[in-house]
C-alpha cells in the first residue's frame, strides 16, 4: 500500500464527497488495540488521503472511549505525516459565533481518564508540545477555510474537556475567566499523540454553540450541535478539496516531524525488545543502530 500523507478525523460523513475516488476500507490492528472503526482510502486530486471517523460509525464511541493511541498509531502506520482534525466545539467568546470556524494554536488539557502517552513499559520520551499544533499546516488549514467562503477565525485556546456531560454554567464561565476560546471534548489526546508520532496536527473547529454562559442564548444541546455540523459539512468538505489541491504549495518538513529527535531520555541499551519491537513505526528509525 503506497504511502498515504494526509489523514482527516471527523465524523463519519466527511468522506462521502462524490469527487472522492477509489474508495476502499482497511481494517487495521494495532499495538493498542483497534481503531475507532475501519479507514476510508480514497483518492482526491489525484493523492490518496485517509478518513477515520472518530467516535466511529453512528457516533458509538464516547469522548473517553475513543482509542486515541490506536487511532494515531494506525494513521502512522499508513505513512500518514499530516492530520486534519474536524472537530465541533463551543465558543467561550462573543466573537466565535455558531457557523464559524477556528484554527486554534494552543491546547489545555482538562481531561482525567484518558491514556495520553505512547512512551510506557520502559521507553520513556519527553515530547515539548508548546506548539501543540502545527504552525504550517494550522495556516494552509485556516486559508483553505478561507477560500471555501467560511468564515475563520486564527489562533486562541482550546480547552478539552472530559465530557460526555457538557459544562455547568459556573464551569464554563470559569474557563472564560482562564482565558480558553473554544471547548471540546476530543482534542486531547490526540494532538499530543500525534506529536508523539511525529506527525503535523491541525484542527478545523465547528463552533456549534455558546456552551451555556451566555445569558441571551439558550444552553447547548445535542439538537443544536448536529444541525449546526450538518450544515457545515459542505464546508468542511471543500476547505479539504482545497487543501488537497494546493497540497504542493503547502506540504513539507515541519517541526512537529521530528518532534521525538531529542526527546528519547530512556538509556537505549535497557529499553526491553518488544518495546522497541511495538513502538519500531515510532521509534525504528532513532534506534536502528541501538543493539537489542
Amino acid at each position: 500500500m503506497a504511502d498515504i500523507e494526509l489523514a482527516i478525523i471527523g465524523g463519519s460523513g466527511l468522506y462521502a464527497m462524490p469527487d472522492l475516488t477509489n474508495v476502499e476500507e482497511v481494517d487495521i490492528d494495532t499495538p493498542f488495540g483497534k481503531p475507532s472503526d475501519k479507514l476510508t482510502l480514497g483518492t482526491l486530486h489525484g493523492r490518496r488521503l485517509a478518513f477515520l471517523p472518530r467516535h466511529g460509525r453512528g457516533h458509538v464511541l464516547n469522548p473517553t472511549e475513543v482509542p486515541y493511541r490506536a487511532n494515531i498509531f494506525a494513521l502512522k502506520t499508513l505513512g500518514v505525516k499530516y492530520i486534519v482534525s474536524v472537530s465541533a466545539c463551543g465558543s467561550l467568546r462573543e466573537e466565535y459565533a455558531p457557523g464559524h470556524v477556528v484554527i486554534p494554536d494552543q491546547i489545555f488539557d482538562n481531561t482525567r481518564k484518558r491514556a495520553n502517552s505512547f512512551f510506557e513499559n520502559g521507553l520513556v520520551a519527553h515530547v515539548s508540545p508548546a506548539q501543540p499544533f502545527s504552525p504550517e499546516l494550522s495556516a494552509a488549514l485556516a486559508e483553505a477555510v478561507q477560500a471555501s467562503q467560511g468564515i475563520v477565525h486564527t489562533g486562541g485556546t482550546f480547552i478539552t474537556i472530559e465530557g460526555p456531560r457538557f459544562s455547568t454554567r459556573a464551569e464554563s464561565n470559569a474557563y472564560r475567566q482562564w482565558g480558553m476560546g473554544i471547548i471540546g471534548m476530543t482534542t486531547s489526546p490526540e494532538a499530543f499523540l500525534a506529536l508523539e508520532a511525529e506527525i503535523a496536527y491541525a484542527c478545523m473547529a465547528h463552533i456549534t454553540d455558546y456552551d451555556v454562559w451566555h445569558e441571551s442564548e439558550a444552553p447547548v444541546t445535542v439538537e443544536q450541535v448536529v444541525r449546526v455540523l450538518h450544515h457545515n459539512t459542505d464546508l468542511a468538505q471543500e476547505a479539504i478539496r482545497h487543501l488537497v489541491s494546493h497540497m504542493d504549495l503547502w506540504a513539507g518538513e515541519f517541526a512537529a516531524h521530528s518532534a521525538l529527535k531529542n526527546a528519547l531520555i530512556t538509556d537505549a541499551s535497557l529499553i526491553p525488545a518488544q518495546t522497541k519491537a511495538t513502538l519500531a513505526p515510532l521509534v525504528g528509525h532513532y534506534l536502528e543502530a541501538t543493539p537489542v
